[in-house]
């Protein structure tokens, strides 16, 4: 190959990529692993039945015969695909159905049903959003609402993890005439911590923002199910509110809730929904009747959160450190990324399926997270596998002593 092949071959990248086979060649690569079965709280992998603590199915509902009834249901009436967008031949009633029960379900008057959450983010922000508006983003926000911005040609500012002061100087120094839109998650997805939405809010009205919430970890999770806006009675100072359904509802796919005009405007501007195909029936039917089982039983929620703050308190009680998660989303901080890879390895020996999070991602950890689902004993064994692990992960001593993580 010339010189100038391989100044402009973008091919030459692949081989120049190695980090992944040489995690591969040592026997720690995390990554693609086949799952033989699911049963919630359980998989098998390997012919081995491990304890899920990596699931984002917080309810347990993926695996509720209502659900899975509903989806067969579906399939049988409407065929396996919409077989094309929304916008022109994939709109079923089922669709309709979904979009008023949730628009409810949030308190919204109305709601838009997308194929991913992640497309959801990505239609909204860059559907709403020109090259002359400025987007304001806290700095933890979820990669699909980062694409999002991009997308839309908008000028991108960041803020302050959570920093409502932060925030405030950022819109401080926009133009006077400059449209703005700032977008926060409501439940942050590596840390577990919420939103601190009354300072945020209070500040996006002082300076004229609307402002979008991405509730993905907030649905199913918060206010028996209904969110983060919800949780501090704020629903109606939130624009916009985005939601998957591939976490607590149990089914793939997502939707926005805001006024008629917005939900209207979007119909017409948002390519990830014009452009691509409509979410399946099985899909709508399973997260229809996973919503529905939220509504009805909010117990449900109230035990996932119970199983959260038992795993909180067995880890503390054992000198294991879990940030500022107050959710089902619990990070347990390692001393760096070969660390992060070797606990994960040995908790895997010991039963326990959990993620590991390495740069540049976030700073490495061990993310958990727990269902409705789990039993006592089950998350007694993950407490006591973890806790045996201490000497891989940073711990409150090691906090305390001034270690930081590689």
């Amino acid at each position: 190959m010339n010189a100038i092949a391989e100044q402009t071959d973008v091919f030459l990248r692949f081989a120049a990529y190695t980090a992944a086979s040489e995690a591969i060649a040592s026997g720690l690569y995390p990554y693609f692993l086949p799952l033989q079965g699911h049963e919630g709280t359980t998989v098998r992998r390997n012919g081995r039945e491990m304890i899920m603590c990596g699931s984002n199915n917080y309810l347990g509902l993926t695996t509720d015969h209502r659900v899975r009834a509903a989806a067969h249901s579906a399939l049988d009436a409407y065929g396996t695909s919409c077989t094309g967008s929304r916008f022109l031949n994939g709109n079923i009633d089922l669709h309709l159905e979904l979009e008023n029960e949730l628009a409810g379900f949030l308190g919204k008057p109305a709601a838009l049903l997308m194929s991913t959450g992640y497309q959801t983010n990505l239609g909204v922000i860059a559907g709403l959003l020109t090259p002359r508006d400025y987007v304001v983003v806290d700095r933890h926000a979820h990669a699909s609402v980062v694409d999002g911005c991009r997308l839309s040609g908008a000028r991108l500012r960041w803020f302050q993890h959570n920093d409502a002061t932060s925030l405030a100087g950022v819109l401080e120094r926009l133009p006077d005439d400059a449209p703005r839109l700032v977008v926060v998650d409501g439940v942050y997805s590596m840390e577990g911590d919420l939103c601190d939405l009354p300072a945020i809010s209070a500040v996006c009205r002082r300076y004229g923002a609307r402002l979008v919430v991405d509730d993905a970890h907030g649905l199913g999770v918060l206010a028996k199910g209904r969110g983060t806006a919800a949780h501090f009675g704020l629903t109606d100072e939130v624009d916009l509110i985005t939601v998957t359904f591939s976490k607590s509802l149990a089914s793939l796919g997502g939707a926005v809730a805001g006024s008629e005009e917005a939900i209207h405007y979007l119909k017409h501007h948002a390519r990830s929904l014009m452009f691509s195909a409509a979410m399946t029936p099985a899909n709508t039917a399973a997260a229809l009747t996973a919503l529905r089982i939220l509504r009805d039983e909010p117990q449900l929620v109230e035990t996932l959160n119970a199983n959260a703050d038992y795993v909180r308190q067995g880890l503390a009680a054992a000198g294991v450190e879990t940030g500022d998660s107050t959710t089902p989303i619990i990070p347990v901080p390692t001393l760096g990324t070969y660390e992060t890879l070797s606990v994960w390895h040995r908790l895997s020996d010991r039963g326990v399926y959990v993620n590991p999070v390495v740069p540049p991602a976030a700073s490495p950890r061990l993310r958990t997270s727990f269902m409705a689902a789990h039993t006592r004993g089950q998350l007694d064994h993950v407490i006591e596998s973890i806790a045996a692990e201490r000497a891989l992960l940073l711990n409150r001593e090691r906090v305390t002593a001034g270690v930081t993580t590689a």
